[in-house]
């Protein structure tokens, strides 16, 4: 049987590489891209979905991606699951990063 690696925490946003302060609208770009994909993920995770007892209603249902959103946000501020990065490389290396705008 395989073992599961240990991953190396996620890194907080204030210690971002150089080159990822230097471009603040493309770092921007990467982190929402991120928290997109995180929003997506806690909803198939069920996070926000309405309860069948004591649940809101039809305002649990339209507010629960508000939640969401809000949740994932926080989550690439504290440092996210890196994807960011990678996501900022990838658009620098495409040429994004002399896009202005």
């Amino acid at each position: 049987m395989s073992t599961i690696p240990v991953l190396p925490p996620p890194r907080p946003a204030a210690s971002l590489p150089n080159y990822m302060q230097s471009n603040p609208k493309l770092r921007e770009a990467a982190e929402k891209l991120e928290a997109t994909f995180l929003a997506e993920m806690l909803k198939s995770a069920g996070v926000g979905a309405p309860r069948d007892t004591f649940g809101g209603g039809h305002g649990e249902e339209q507010f629960g991606s508000f939640l969401r959103e809000a949740q994932a946000e926080e989550m690439v501020k504290s440092g996210g699951i890196g994807l960011a990065e990678a996501l900022f490389e990838a658009m620098k290396a495409r040429g994004y990063d002399t896009v202005t705008g």
